[in-house]
């Protein structure tokens, strides 16, 4: 894609913008609400959505990327308040965590981003398909007691994500089954390939049609079907404050007095590198979508990520990442640039100050229909077929990761996505570090071992291996003449070999290009 001006893609990006702030807004209050368990702060919620979609929009490097609270953090917001010993303490530790992540962005960590193995990263985008699909179906069925925001397999209410399925058939509710089947229908509809070339629909996205449907639905069932209504914690649920004084009480600001609390410094710490890790996978995810193949700048975007963290806790937010489910909502909704996330952003802080009330109108069926349709497209059965055609050493790690977020959180899912992964690169690591060849020799048999291009300390068990095993008074020529580097401990191994193991079983050793280190050839 050719680099244009900032509100060239305006077009495409305002309608995706308002999909993303729609995704968000719910997302924003129930990661509030489970992170802090204070109704009092759930604006906390709407400020870190609002400092991700601004401030790390603007500086972030990241086209299609959306940052805000993260359902991923829940935990450790959670006990951070609680070891902090109150909010404004916690926030000091948000604005230190921030500060981290800047200094991490000037000393180039972000290249611990590019080390995570496609199939973990495609691995984790299906699976928080999955997820999107598992714990939206409550909300759409009209069970809404856990908060939408919860992405963990065990529940706040004490239920898993699948019990949560159970209670959600045996107490459903009519009227957001048809609020969410309409909804539903509707945004497959406005998919289509035609509705795409009518001009109205291009700037205006289905989403924003659905949300405002399933509103006047819900308005019909309280004028003339009240049994049918949904209200209380069916509908979105923002703080409505009834004066600007009062809407400036939902501002929270740090405690400085706690500069000397080594608790803070600790939440801080962790803070900084979950928030972080959560935020490079996810900006390594989004390229993969990215229809562009746009690469992000991965030290930019922890500077970014820091600018976002400082502000929120100043202002009173919670820590920002930035995050899969708003990133992949903005794509699908045929963003292209970052004036998308700003605009949601923007949108945010300019609903929650003119029109709070009427945001509470909105049917929870509605939105968890276009989080269905958002689960759908990230976990798409094409592929799981392409990467199963891969081999196992692509479909393992790749499902392991699946199952693993499912079962557990976000982090551990991708750990667990990883320990396949290296268990496969080492495993080919170990049985392509050389060629054996055999040739045929007047005065006997002569062994050729012919090291690869690169032969590093995972090699040296496998080449070892295979010295050891040779016969007795035959002849080895080991070739280095392909490698360009050959890894220390490798180059030792093969002088120990033909100074000590070799002469024991009387094997004739020759060296090709084996790297003369004095220090190797001394042992």
């Amino acid at each position: 894609m050719e680099k244009k001006g900032f509100f060239a893609e305006w077009k495409a990006d305002l309608p995706a913008g308002l999909v993303v702030y729609l995704v968000a807004l719910p997302l924003c209050l129930g990661i509030a609400a489970a992170s802090t368990g204070r109704p009092d702060l759930l604006f906390s919620g709407i400020i870190a959505g609002i400092a991700g979609g601004i401030v790390v929009g603007i500086f972030s490097g990241s086209q299609l990327g959306v940052s805000g609270p993260a359902a991923g953090l829940v935990t450790i917001v959670s006990a951070g308040i609680t070891a902090a010993g109150s909010f404004e303490a916690f926030l000091l530790a948000v604005v230190l965590a921030g500060v981290l992540q800047v200094i991490a962005g000037y000393l180039k960590a972000g290249i611990i981003g590019h080390y995570f193995p496609s199939s973990v990263i495609k691995g984790m985008l299906a699976a928080i398909g999955i997820i999107l699909i598992l714990k939206q179906l409550p909300h759409a069925l009209g069970y809404d007691k856990d908060l939408m925001g919860d992405m963990d397999f065990a529940q706040k209410d004490g239920h898993n994500t699948f019990s949560e399925l159970y209670y959600a058939l045996k107490y459903n509710s009519t009227g957001a089954i048809i609020i969410s089947v309409v909804s539903l229908a509707l945004l497959l509809v406005f998919d289509m390939p035609f509705m795409k070339r009518i001009a109205l629909f291009t700037f205006l996205p289905g989403s924003l049609i659905v949300v405002i449907l399933g509103i006047l639905i819900n308005l019909a069932f309280m004028a003339s079907a009240p049994h049918l209504a949904l209200s209380g914690d069916h509908l979105v649920q923002l703080p409505v404050a009834e004066s600007p004084s009062e809407f400036l009480k939902f501002f929270t600001f740090p405690d400085f007095s706690q500069f000397t609390n080594l608790k803070v410094y600790e939440i801080a710490v962790t803070l900084a590198i979950v928030a972080s890790l959560e935020s490079l996978l996810s900006v390594e995810a989004t390229d993969k979508l990215d229809p562009y193949k746009r690469n992000t700048p991965t030290n930019r975007e922890l500077k970014a990520q820091g600018m976002g963290n400082i502000v929120s806790g100043l202002l009173g937010g919670l820590p920002v990442t930035q995050v899969i489910v708003r990133s992949s909502a903005n794509i699908n909704s045929g963003g292209r640039t970052k004036l998308s996330t700003i605009v949601h952003g923007i949108i945010l802080l300019l609903s929650a100050i003119i029109i709070p009330k009427y945001l509470n109108y909105i049917p929870m069926a509605s939105l968890a229909a276009i989080l269905l349709l958002v689960g759908y497209k990230l976990a798409r059965v094409p592929l799981l077929v392409s990467m199963f055609r891969l081999g196992w050493e692509q479909f393992i790690p790749f499902a392991a990761t699946i199952i693993a977020i499912i079962a557990t959180d976000l982090l551990r899912g991708i750990l667990i996505g990883m320990f396949f992964a290296i268990f496969f690169i080492l495993r080919k690591n170990y049985k392509h570090s050389y060629h054996y060849n055999k040739e045929t020799h007047s005065e006997g048999e002569a062994i050729r071992l012919v090291l690869s291009e690169e032969v590093t300390f995972l090699n040296k068990g496998s080449i070892l291996q295979t010295l050891h095993n040779l016969p007795e008074d035959s002849r080895v020529i080991i070739d280095g003449s392909n490698s360009v580097n050959i890894d220390y401990d490798v180059a030792e191994a093969i002088y120990e070999f033909k100074n000590h193991s070799a002469a024991l079983k009387n094997i004739q050793v020759e060296l090709v290009d084996i790297p003369e280190n004095e220090k190797v050839r001394g042992h």
